[in-house]
């Protein structure tokens, strides 16, 4: 009889540890996008080390969404779905390989590779976050209960808006290098901002 507890303890140790090894991997996710966003950011800041001087008068205001930055309904949820939204959107633009003589080769390969890497974790970050709070699901269903519902799908039209101002912007300048600087620029800013809103909610 004395070694049915032990017997207990013993099953059970399994099954712990077990659950401590799921909760480490599920978190993994979410701090792998954290080192992944700042390797980006690097990157979009190396692949030249200062604005082209010829390039100055030629900037454009871009007009980032600021409600979108200082909203005070957003959850951490709805950010981090908008940032996925810019990593998307940042994704094809990067990928149109109109770049002419703009960059190296290899800066291209590792910030398409960065993205697509950015937008894994995100996915799986996401993933894991509707998991672990399935009551989210009744909110989103109910706007009255959960105004940042709405906001949210603003939010992503706006970001949808910016994002095609950009893309009509390298257009409208037949894809020049200075556009493309200009560009690498913006978006860079943009993840930054939005880096800095997900470690302030």
């Amino acid at each position: 009889m004395s070694t049915k507890p032990h017997m207990i303890r013993k099953c059970l140790w399994p099954a712990c540890l077990m659950g401590l090894l799921i909760t480490g991997i599920l978190s993994l996710d979410c701090n792998l996008l954290n080192r992944v966003t700042w390797q980006n950011l690097k990157l979009l800041s190396s692949m030249r080390n200062s604005f082209p001087k010829d390039c100055l008068r030629e900037n454009k205001a871009f007009e980032m969404p600021q409600e979108i930055l200082y909203s005070t309904q957003l959850l951490k949820r709805d950010i981090k779905e908008a940032f996925y939204e810019i990593s998307l959107q940042a994704f094809n633009i990067f990928s149109q390989y109109t770049f002419q003589s703009t960059w190296k080769k290899k800066y291209l390969k590792r910030i398409q590779i960065g993205l697509d890497r950015q937008l894994q974790y995100l996915e799986q970050c996401l993933e894991e976050e509707e998991k672990e709070n399935e009551d989210m699901k009744e909110m989103e269903e109910d706007e009255s209960k959960y105004p940042g519902a709405m906001v949210s799908q603003l939010t992503n039209l706006e970001l949808k808006r910016y994002f095609h101002r950009i893309s009509s912007f390298l257009k409208d300048k037949k894809y020049s290098h200075c556009a493309w600087e200009i560009v690498r620029v913006e978006i860079r800013r943009c993840f930054y901002y939005f880096t800095a809103l997900l470690r302030k909610k």
